[in-house]
């Protein structure tokens, strides 16, 4: 499930995957799958960390949030809305709450997911801009390094629930890998929890 992040610009707003069947994730009303937000990172660890650094990334955007749906709505089996209501209509909640755990093979819902989105969204760029100061800005939200690490360790742990049976897809281990490898001091210390 989504977790609530804190923002420099914004205040709290939504991080994370919301079914555990897809390898989605939703940012607010921003839409990607987890793979290429690995992809990104990998490619920022290569980068040094002086002054500034842009990437540009297409992603899916829904203005209108009837048209992204109501999750916990969804994953009570009470309404089934928008994107995410169709989504919980192909892939439901677990009836088994044990059963509710992020499925490390989500990618091969990929085909499926792509299809629904597409007809409730607009594709975007969406901007990751590096500061030289530890911030980063993400679309329109700014979030401190602190905050910024949280959201790749919510990505590296399978979110909330986690990954089923603690297996995590290969793009998810890569990513880990390049980060501890990486000279751009933005990225260390993301991993040094020793819960992670």
């Amino acid at each position: 499930m989504p977790l609530s992040f804190r923002s420099e610009s914004h205040g709290n707003i939504a991080f994370g995957f919301f079914n555990i069947e897809s390898d989605m994730l939703l940012l607010e009303k921003y839409f990607f799958f987890a793979d290429d937000f690995c992809k990104w990172l990998c490619m920022m660890a290569k980068e040094d960390d002086t002054g500034l650094k842009r990437f540009r990334h297409p992603v899916y955007y829904i203005a209108d949030p009837t048209d992204i749906g109501d999750l916990m709505g969804a994953i009570h089996g009470m309404r089934f809305t928008g994107f995410i209501g169709k989504l919980y209509t192909l892939f439901p909640f677990p009836d088994d709450p044990k059963a509710f755990k992020q499925n490390p093979k989500g990618y091969q819902t990929r085909k499926v997911v792509a299809s629904e989105i597409e007809d409730v969204s607009k594709e975007k760029e969406l901007l990751f801009e590096f500061f030289k100061d530890r911030k980063i800005k993400i679309g329109h939200y700014l979030f401190d390094k602190a905050i910024f690490h949280e959201l790749i360790r919510y990505v590296w742990q399978g979110g909330y629930p986690r990954w089923k049976e603690e297996i995590r897809p290969q793009y998810v281990v890569e990513m880990k890998e390049s980060l501890q490898k990486s000279s751009n001091s933005f990225f260390k210390g993301v991993f040094s929890s020793a819960k992670i």
